[in-house]
């Protein structure tokens, strides 16, 4: 099996929305925001090679499939959908991939399953090959968002999912199509039934997904004000590393812009991490 990490389109977020309670005084240290208080973040995927022989893609990020309006709104950086440049890169068509992991469907983690935008054509689906990973309860918070995180969610592409009929429910540890090497685990403290996929057991990477968006969020305090219920989150994260650490997994970061994959590790009560990288370049597991 084979790692690579794959770029996406990138987008602008407000700092204090993406850093919580945590003053920009500190945060602006870490990341440098823009006039307009924005700092800009990867949507970067993750994708694993010979998977018991298949292709699996862990994510796809923002896409393009907003309208110019909404495009601007939410600060997407690129006109054309990165992850497809990316994967053409790597040699591959979104038609080679088998199977896609979701771990929710927030529109900056499952916006990249859609087409880019085109002027009065309705959104739709890639990846025609691919059976479709998600949580039982990440798709049950799709299908009804609460008023505080609607606007996550992009309205048309559930359906989309379930017209495809290669829509796979995860609620244990074990998806069956994808066996024992991509195993599970669950999180409700950024979206109810956020799904954590580590491939390759012990000593593999983990998709941290909004459980840990890059560095500056493994420090357990530091929390998103996106986060449902933020001290949960911080004691799942306190669990989740601690896990990682005993099992020497790394962790695998989609919204950090210039690290992708890092060790965790942890001095006293602080948890940080080592062996920073920019990339997963066919890593073997």
């Amino acid at each position: 099996m084979r790692l690579w990490s794959l770029e996406g389109n990138r987008q602008r977020l407000d700092g204090g929305a993406m850093f919580g309670n945590v003053p920009r005084a500190l945060w602006q240290q870490w990341l440098v925001p823009d006039a307009e208080n924005r700092l800009e973040f990867a949507c970067r995927c993750l994708l694993a090679e010979d998977v018991d022989g298949a292709t699996v893609l862990f994510e796809t990020g923002i896409g393009a499939f907003f309208n110019p309006k909404l495009k601007a709104r939410f600060g997407v950086l690129e006109d054309e959908h990165v992850l497809l440049r990316s994967l053409s890169e790597r040699g591959l068509r979104h038609e080679d991939v088998d199977f896609v992991v979701l771990s929710h469907l927030h529109f900056d983690h499952a916006g990249g399953l859609l087409s880019a935008f085109e002027e009065g054509q309705p959104p739709r689906l890639l990846f025609p090959n691919a059976r479709f990973v998600v949580s039982r309860t990440a798709w049950e918070r799709a299908l009804a968002p609460h008023p505080r995180d609607r606007a996550s969610f992009i309205p048309e592409l559930p359906e989309l999912l379930r017209a495809s009929g290669r829509l796979e429910i995860a609620d244990g540890p074990e998806v069956t199509s994808l066996g024992s090497r991509v195993r599970f685990e669950y999180s409700d403290g950024h979206t109810p039934g956020l799904a954590l996929a580590t491939v390759g057991g012990d000593g593999g990477v983990v998709f941290c997904a909004d459980l840990i968006p890059g560095r500056p969020w493994v420090h357990l305090p530091v929390t998103m004000g996106y986060d449902r219920y933020p001290e949960r989150l911080i004691d799942e994260k306190r669990r989740f590393l601690t896990d990682k650490i005993a099992r020497g997994v790394r962790l695998f970061f989609t919204h950090d812009l210039t690290c992708a994959v890092a060790t965790p590790r942890q001095e006293g009560e602080r948890f940080g991490v080592t062996a920073e990288r920019g990339s997963l370049d066919g890593d073997e597991l």
